[in-house]
Protein backbone atom coordinates (compact mmCIF):
# COMPACT_ATOMS: atom_id res chain seq x y z
CA UNK A 1 0.00 0.00 0.00
CA UNK A 2 0.96 3.58 -0.76
CA UNK A 3 0.66 6.63 1.72
CA UNK A 4 -1.95 6.70 4.29
CA UNK A 5 -3.67 10.19 4.31
CA UNK A 6 -6.18 11.27 7.64
CA UNK A 7 -8.19 14.24 7.47
CA UNK A 8 -8.10 16.14 10.67
CA UNK A 9 -11.46 17.60 11.03
CA UNK A 10 -11.44 21.15 12.92
CA UNK A 11 -14.41 23.39 13.51
CA UNK A 12 -13.71 26.75 15.10
CA UNK A 13 -9.92 26.61 14.57
CA UNK A 14 -10.20 23.14 17.05
CA UNK A 15 -9.12 19.97 16.37
CA UNK A 16 -11.67 17.12 16.98
CA UNK A 17 -11.04 14.72 19.06
CA UNK A 18 -11.74 11.59 16.36
CA UNK A 19 -9.02 13.13 14.18
CA UNK A 20 -6.69 12.10 17.36
CA UNK A 21 -8.07 8.24 16.68
CA UNK A 22 -7.93 8.46 13.52
CA UNK A 23 -4.35 9.23 13.45
CA UNK A 24 -3.77 6.57 16.03
CA UNK A 25 -5.32 3.99 13.20
CA UNK A 26 -3.40 5.43 10.76
CA UNK A 27 -0.08 5.45 12.46
CA UNK A 28 -0.71 2.00 13.06
CA UNK A 29 -1.62 0.75 9.68
CA UNK A 30 1.41 2.90 8.30
CA UNK A 31 3.76 1.27 10.62
CA UNK A 32 2.39 -2.60 9.09
CA UNK A 33 2.64 -1.68 5.92
CA UNK A 34 6.33 0.39 6.04
CA UNK A 35 4.18 3.48 4.47
CA UNK A 36 4.11 7.14 5.55
CA UNK A 37 1.61 8.96 7.39
CA UNK A 38 -0.05 12.14 5.95
CA UNK A 39 -1.92 14.38 7.84
CA UNK A 40 -4.26 16.98 5.86
CA UNK A 41 -5.58 20.27 7.90
CA UNK A 42 -8.16 22.20 6.10
CA UNK A 43 -9.21 25.97 7.33
CA UNK A 44 -8.14 29.18 8.18
CA UNK A 45 -5.35 30.05 10.93
CA UNK A 46 -4.47 26.79 11.67
CA UNK A 47 -0.72 26.91 12.64
CA UNK A 48 -1.55 26.60 16.66
CA UNK A 49 -4.08 23.98 16.80
CA UNK A 50 -2.52 21.74 14.39
CA UNK A 51 0.43 21.40 16.78
CA UNK A 52 -1.59 18.75 19.32
CA UNK A 53 -1.80 16.30 16.43
CA UNK A 54 2.00 16.11 16.62
CA UNK A 55 1.06 14.48 20.30
CA UNK A 56 -0.40 11.40 18.76
CA UNK A 57 2.01 10.25 15.88
CA UNK A 58 1.24 12.80 13.52
CA UNK A 59 4.33 12.94 10.70
CA UNK A 60 3.61 15.41 8.15
CA UNK A 61 0.78 17.57 8.27
CA UNK A 62 -0.56 19.84 5.57
CA UNK A 63 -2.06 22.98 6.51
CA UNK A 64 -4.14 24.02 3.53
CA UNK A 65 -5.66 27.74 4.41
CA UNK A 66 -7.47 30.55 3.23
CA UNK A 67 -9.21 32.78 5.59
CA UNK A 68 -12.88 31.90 3.72
CA UNK A 69 -12.38 28.29 4.85
CA UNK A 70 -12.59 28.97 8.27
CA UNK A 71 -16.65 27.64 8.09
CA UNK A 72 -16.79 23.79 6.59
CA UNK A 73 -17.67 24.14 2.54
CA UNK A 74 -18.38 20.80 1.03
CA UNK A 75 -17.09 22.23 -2.44
CA UNK A 76 -14.17 23.35 -1.76
CA UNK A 77 -13.09 20.74 0.94
CA UNK A 78 -14.11 18.01 -1.46
CA UNK A 79 -11.60 19.31 -4.31
CA UNK A 80 -8.22 20.68 -1.79
CA UNK A 81 -8.98 17.17 0.08
CA UNK A 82 -8.98 14.88 -2.89
CA UNK A 83 -6.49 16.96 -4.46
CA UNK A 84 -4.15 16.27 -1.97
CA UNK A 85 -5.17 12.34 -1.74
CA UNK A 86 -3.14 12.50 -5.53
CA UNK A 87 -0.57 14.78 -4.90
CA UNK A 88 0.82 12.71 -1.39
CA UNK A 89 0.50 9.28 -3.09
CA UNK A 90 -2.20 8.31 -0.73
CA UNK A 91 -3.87 4.99 -1.43
CA UNK A 92 -5.90 4.99 1.45
CA UNK A 93 -8.25 7.86 2.85
CA UNK A 94 -9.03 8.00 6.55
CA UNK A 95 -11.99 10.48 7.99
CA UNK A 96 -14.25 10.22 11.05
CA UNK A 97 -17.61 9.21 10.40
CA UNK A 98 -19.18 12.72 12.11
CA UNK A 99 -21.31 14.85 10.24
CA UNK A 100 -18.71 16.52 8.11
CA UNK A 101 -17.18 13.35 7.53
CA UNK A 102 -19.95 11.65 5.74
CA UNK A 103 -20.65 14.39 3.65
CA UNK A 104 -17.44 15.45 2.53
CA UNK A 105 -16.21 11.60 1.91
CA UNK A 106 -18.81 10.81 -1.06
CA UNK A 107 -18.08 14.07 -2.41
CA UNK A 108 -13.99 13.34 -2.53
CA UNK A 109 -14.61 9.74 -3.76
CA UNK A 110 -16.74 10.48 -6.84
CA UNK A 111 -13.32 12.91 -7.66
CA UNK A 112 -11.15 9.92 -7.05
CA UNK A 113 -13.13 7.16 -8.52
CA UNK A 114 -12.48 5.59 -5.50
CA UNK A 115 -14.30 3.03 -3.56
CA UNK A 116 -16.25 4.13 0.13
CA UNK A 117 -16.76 2.25 2.88
CA UNK A 118 -18.27 4.44 5.79
CA UNK A 119 -18.82 3.86 9.85
CA UNK A 120 -16.16 1.25 9.93
CA UNK A 121 -15.93 -0.19 13.22
CA UNK A 122 -12.46 -2.09 12.34
CA UNK A 123 -9.81 -1.59 10.20
CA UNK A 124 -7.01 -3.97 10.15
CA UNK A 125 -4.15 -5.03 7.50
CA UNK A 126 -4.91 -9.11 7.00
CA UNK A 127 -1.77 -10.81 4.63
CA UNK A 128 -1.08 -7.76 3.28
CA UNK A 129 -4.52 -6.57 2.50
CA UNK A 130 -7.04 -3.72 4.01
CA UNK A 131 -10.01 -5.68 4.98
CA UNK A 132 -12.72 -3.20 7.06
CA UNK A 133 -15.93 -4.06 9.29
CA UNK A 134 -18.90 -1.88 9.39
CA UNK A 135 -22.55 -2.80 10.53
CA UNK A 136 -25.28 -3.05 8.14
CA UNK A 137 -28.97 -3.40 7.83
CA UNK A 138 -29.23 -1.15 11.14
CA UNK A 139 -26.65 -3.10 12.98
CA UNK A 140 -27.97 -6.99 12.25
CA UNK A 141 -25.16 -7.91 10.92
CA UNK A 142 -21.53 -6.72 10.52
CA UNK A 143 -19.84 -7.08 6.89
CA UNK A 144 -16.30 -7.30 6.38
CA UNK A 145 -15.51 -5.49 3.28
CA UNK A 146 -12.58 -5.72 0.87
CA UNK A 147 -12.01 -2.19 -1.11
CA UNK A 148 -10.81 -3.43 -4.72
CA UNK A 149 -10.10 0.45 -6.26
CA UNK A 150 -6.65 1.94 -6.43
CA UNK A 151 -7.32 4.35 -4.23
CA UNK A 152 -9.83 3.34 -0.78
CA UNK A 153 -11.48 5.89 1.72
CA UNK A 154 -13.18 5.03 5.04
CA UNK A 155 -15.15 6.56 7.50
CA UNK A 156 -14.36 5.40 10.99
CA UNK A 157 -16.92 5.78 14.28
CA UNK A 158 -15.84 7.76 16.63
CA UNK A 159 -14.83 6.41 19.96
CA UNK A 160 -14.37 2.97 18.24
CA UNK A 161 -10.06 3.32 18.17
CA UNK A 162 -9.03 5.06 21.44
CA UNK A 163 -6.30 8.01 20.79
CA UNK A 164 -3.01 6.93 21.96
CA UNK A 165 -0.19 10.08 22.49
CA UNK A 166 3.09 9.12 20.47
CA UNK A 167 4.76 12.20 20.46
CA UNK A 168 7.58 13.31 17.75
CA UNK A 169 8.48 16.06 16.20
CA UNK A 170 6.26 16.71 13.08
CA UNK A 171 6.79 18.72 9.82
CA UNK A 172 4.08 21.17 9.53
CA UNK A 173 3.74 22.72 5.68
CA UNK A 174 1.65 25.55 5.21
CA UNK A 175 0.16 25.56 1.62
CA UNK A 176 -2.12 28.96 0.90
CA UNK A 177 -5.30 28.19 -1.09
CA UNK A 178 -6.94 29.83 -4.01
CA UNK A 179 -10.64 29.95 -4.26
CA UNK A 180 -12.28 29.93 -7.83
CA UNK A 181 -16.04 30.05 -8.25
CA UNK A 182 -18.08 27.95 -5.95
CA UNK A 183 -22.47 27.31 -6.17
CA UNK A 184 -22.76 27.74 -2.88
CA UNK A 185 -21.42 29.90 -0.10
CA UNK A 186 -21.77 28.82 3.93
CA UNK A 187 -22.17 32.39 5.56
CA UNK A 188 -22.81 31.11 9.12
CA UNK A 189 -23.36 27.94 11.18
CA UNK A 190 -25.49 27.56 13.68
CA UNK A 191 -24.63 25.21 16.73
CA UNK A 192 -26.33 24.19 19.92
CA UNK A 193 -24.82 24.90 23.42
CA UNK A 194 -21.19 24.44 23.56
CA UNK A 195 -21.19 24.00 27.63
CA UNK A 196 -23.16 20.26 26.53
CA UNK A 197 -20.36 16.93 25.73
CA UNK A 198 -21.85 16.19 21.94
CA UNK A 199 -22.73 12.69 22.26
CA UNK A 200 -20.56 11.08 19.18
CA UNK A 201 -17.85 12.38 21.56
CA UNK A 202 -18.47 11.37 25.05
CA UNK A 203 -16.89 8.44 26.55
CA UNK A 204 -19.87 7.73 28.97
CA UNK A 205 -23.69 8.56 27.81
CA UNK A 206 -26.82 8.74 29.70
CA UNK A 207 -29.98 8.23 27.26
CA UNK A 208 -33.63 8.34 28.27
CA UNK A 209 -36.69 7.45 26.73
CA UNK A 210 -40.43 7.47 26.95
CA UNK A 211 -40.50 5.37 30.13
CA UNK A 212 -39.36 8.30 31.28
CA UNK A 213 -43.07 9.49 30.94
CA UNK A 214 -42.42 13.26 30.09
CA UNK A 215 -39.99 16.33 29.64
CA UNK A 216 -40.43 16.69 33.33
CA UNK A 217 -38.89 14.26 34.23
CA UNK A 218 -35.37 14.28 32.45
CA UNK A 219 -33.76 16.03 35.50
CA UNK A 220 -33.57 12.36 36.30
CA UNK A 221 -30.91 11.90 33.32
CA UNK A 222 -29.24 15.05 33.59
CA UNK A 223 -28.62 14.60 37.42
CA UNK A 224 -27.23 11.09 36.75
CA UNK A 225 -25.01 12.02 33.97
CA UNK A 226 -23.74 15.40 35.65
CA UNK A 227 -22.58 12.48 38.51
CA UNK A 228 -20.92 10.54 35.51
CA UNK A 229 -19.26 13.40 33.87
CA UNK A 230 -21.34 11.71 31.04
CA UNK A 231 -23.18 13.35 27.70
CA UNK A 232 -27.29 13.58 27.32
CA UNK A 233 -28.81 11.80 24.85
CA UNK A 234 -32.34 10.56 23.58
CA UNK A 235 -34.26 8.03 22.24
CA UNK A 236 -35.55 9.02 18.57
CA UNK A 237 -39.95 9.45 20.48
CA UNK A 238 -38.65 11.46 23.16
CA UNK A 239 -36.80 13.59 20.50
CA UNK A 240 -40.62 13.51 18.42
CA UNK A 241 -42.71 14.54 20.70
CA UNK A 242 -40.42 17.44 21.72
CA UNK A 243 -39.47 16.89 25.25
CA UNK A 244 -35.31 16.72 24.17
CA UNK A 245 -33.27 18.53 21.39
CA UNK A 246 -32.31 16.67 18.15
CA UNK A 247 -28.62 17.05 18.96
CA UNK A 248 -29.13 14.15 21.91
CA UNK A 249 -31.33 11.64 19.64
CA UNK A 250 -29.10 8.20 19.29
CA UNK A 251 -30.46 6.06 16.72
CA UNK A 252 -30.42 5.53 13.24
CA UNK A 253 -31.90 8.56 12.14
CA UNK A 254 -29.76 10.29 14.76
CA UNK A 255 -26.16 9.94 16.02
CA UNK A 256 -24.45 6.99 15.72
CA UNK A 257 -22.47 6.44 18.86
CA UNK A 258 -19.28 4.22 20.43
CA UNK A 259 -18.74 5.35 24.52
CA UNK A 260 -16.82 3.17 26.75
CA UNK A 261 -20.28 3.53 28.71
CA UNK A 262 -24.02 3.75 27.39
CA UNK A 263 -27.00 3.61 30.15
CA UNK A 264 -30.40 3.64 28.72
CA UNK A 265 -33.01 4.49 30.68
CA UNK A 266 -36.57 3.79 30.48
CA UNK A 267 -35.71 2.74 26.48
CA UNK A 268 -37.39 -0.21 25.07
CA UNK A 269 -34.34 -0.87 22.25
CA UNK A 270 -36.02 -0.45 19.11
CA UNK A 271 -33.69 -1.26 15.99
CA UNK A 272 -33.86 2.18 14.78
CA UNK A 273 -32.10 2.84 18.55
CA UNK A 274 -29.58 -0.28 18.79
CA UNK A 275 -28.38 0.69 15.45
CA UNK A 276 -27.23 4.34 17.10
CA UNK A 277 -25.11 2.62 20.36
CA UNK A 278 -24.95 -1.32 19.96
CA UNK A 279 -21.31 -0.50 19.56
CA UNK A 280 -20.71 1.11 23.31
CA UNK A 281 -18.17 -0.89 24.70
CA UNK A 282 -20.58 -1.62 28.03
CA UNK A 283 -24.34 -1.16 27.89
CA UNK A 284 -26.79 -0.90 30.81
CA UNK A 285 -30.43 -0.86 30.71
CA UNK A 286 -32.75 0.41 33.18
CA UNK A 287 -36.40 -0.57 32.06
CA UNK A 288 -39.25 -1.70 33.96
CA UNK A 289 -40.13 -4.65 31.30
CA UNK A 290 -38.29 -7.63 31.59
CA UNK A 291 -39.45 -8.34 27.94
CA UNK A 292 -37.68 -5.14 26.62
CA UNK A 293 -35.24 -5.94 23.42
CA UNK A 294 -32.59 -3.74 25.22
CA UNK A 295 -31.84 -6.29 27.49
CA UNK A 296 -30.95 -8.41 24.76
CA UNK A 297 -27.72 -6.22 23.94
CA UNK A 298 -26.99 -4.90 27.21
CA UNK A 299 -24.55 -6.51 29.61
CA UNK A 300 -25.85 -5.10 32.65
CA UNK A 301 -29.73 -5.57 33.15
CA UNK A 302 -31.61 -3.66 35.96
CA UNK A 303 -35.76 -4.47 35.57
CA UNK A 304 -36.81 -1.95 37.84
CA UNK A 305 -39.15 1.16 37.93
CA UNK A 306 -36.78 4.13 37.17
CA UNK A 307 -38.48 6.89 39.16
CA UNK A 308 -37.00 4.35 41.88
CA UNK A 309 -33.98 3.04 40.60
CA UNK A 310 -32.31 6.12 38.72
CA UNK A 311 -32.70 8.59 42.51
CA UNK A 312 -30.75 5.41 44.49
CA UNK A 313 -27.99 5.06 41.82
CA UNK A 314 -27.53 9.17 41.96
CA UNK A 315 -27.57 8.74 45.75
CA UNK A 316 -25.13 6.79 45.81
CA UNK A 317 -23.08 7.97 43.45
Amino acid sequence: MKNILVFAEQREGEIKKVAFENITLGKKLATQIGSKLITVVIGSALSDSAKVLGKYGAEKIYLYEHANLHLYNSEYYAKILANAALEHDAELVILGATAMGKDLAPRVAVRLKASLASDCISTEIENGELKIIRPMYAGKIRAKINLISEIKIATIRPNVYRAVEAPGSPEIIKIPVTLDYTKATVKEILVGSKDKIDVTEADIIVSGGRGLKGPENFHLIADLANKLGAAQGASRAVVDAGWRPYEEQVGQTGKTVSPSLYVAIGISGAIQHLAGMSSSKFIVAINKDPEAPIFKIADYGIVGDAFEVVPKLIEML
